[in-house]
């Protein structure tokens, strides 16, 4: 188990130096110059220049690579061009919002998504197993983004059920429409994979076994049959949170929710480099370390999976 470990830790390792590699890179494939955008179109050039020699902007790229990597080793992401704040600070700031938002979502779509597919499985052909296939369906098929305009078309201007935008300072009830728009995807996909490895849970012959010996017909589904067919479900679970964190800059943008998406979203239309630089590593780190646990769960829950 230790080996296993230690392998998706090194890979975990290689693809966060990766990650912040192409953050880096970011820094010269985007347009715009920093010093002019930090002291104005009209600024004079001794002035640019003297900011840029300040930012370590004139140096090689190689040595201004070296100097970001050390820095983003040690969680040193820089100074805002607009604000002039911390960016690391910044981001510690918006974490706790996206936290409640995300954390609802999965937690939603892996729930309701588990039930769903037991649900459609049991009944299988039946009205109940085409109407979530069917709601499940039209999850995956459309974009996160498209959701959240028509929950807010839908729930807030028309029917005027949920406020359009806000946070839980202002009532609780402004985390639904946001968090049920995050969900919908993975929980679609929670759902899709359920049904199919419960479908093929029933089949086996310790569920025949477990019905011989008497055993109620709640303990069959519950302690045999969902148990091992969760393994494939968590491991769907990790893909679709990739869908999640992905969709949750354009959930906090459409919600003016107040967290690391809306941050990054603003950045991006005020090229605040260094913020950009920052949202996007501290996501990729998120998403690796997580993807990390899940492997490591999945190897726990799995004696399929040879540890070596």
């Amino acid at each position: 188990m230790l080996n296993y470990a230690l392998k998706n830790i090194a890979q975990a390792v290689s693809i966060l130096i990766g990650v912040i590699s192409i953050t880096f890179i970011l820094m010269f494939i985007m347009p715009g110059d920093p010093a002019r955008m930090m002291l104005g179109q009209r600024s004079d050039e001794e002035s640019v220049r003297s900011i840029r020699e300040e930012l370590g902007l004139n140096k090689p790229v190689y040595t201004q690579y070296i100097i970001f990597m050390s820095k983003a080793l040690r969680g040193d992401l820089g100074v805002s061009y607009i604000t002039n704040r911390n960016v690391s600070k910044t981001i510690l700031e918006k974490l706790p919002a996206t936290a409640v938002l995300g954390f609802t979502a999965i937690f939603i779509s892996f729930i309701i998504g588990v039930f769903a597919g037991v649900i459609s499985a049991l009944k299988q052909n039946s009205f109940l197993d085409f109407l979530s296939m069917s709601v499940a369906l039209f999850g995956i098929s459309v974009p996160q983004f498209v959701l959240a305009l028509l929950a807010v078309f839908i729930f807030s201007a028309t029917l005027g059920w949920f406020p359009i935008a806000g946070y839980i300072t202002d009532g609780w009830n402004h985390l639904i429409l946001p968090a049920l728009a995050l969900a919908l995807r993975p929980m679609a996909i929670t759902a899709r994979i359920t049904r199919s490895s419960m479908l093929d849970v029933m089949t086996k012959d310790y569920i025949r076994t477990a019905r011989a010996k008497g055993l109620s017909e709640f303990k069959v589904i519950y302690k045999h049959a969902l148990r091992n067919a969760l393994n494939p479900v968590i491991t769907a679970a990790s893909s679709s949170l990739a869908a999640t964190l992905g969709g949750v800059f354009f959930i906090e943008y459409i919600f003016n929710w107040p967290g690391i998406g809306l941050l990054a979203m603003d950045s991006i239309m005020k090229l605040d480099f260094p913020m950009i630089q920052g949202t996007v590593m501290f996501s990729a780190v998120i998403f690796v370390l997580i993807n990390l646990l899940v492997d490591i769960m999945y190897a726990l829950l799995d004696p399929k999976v040879k540890i070596s």
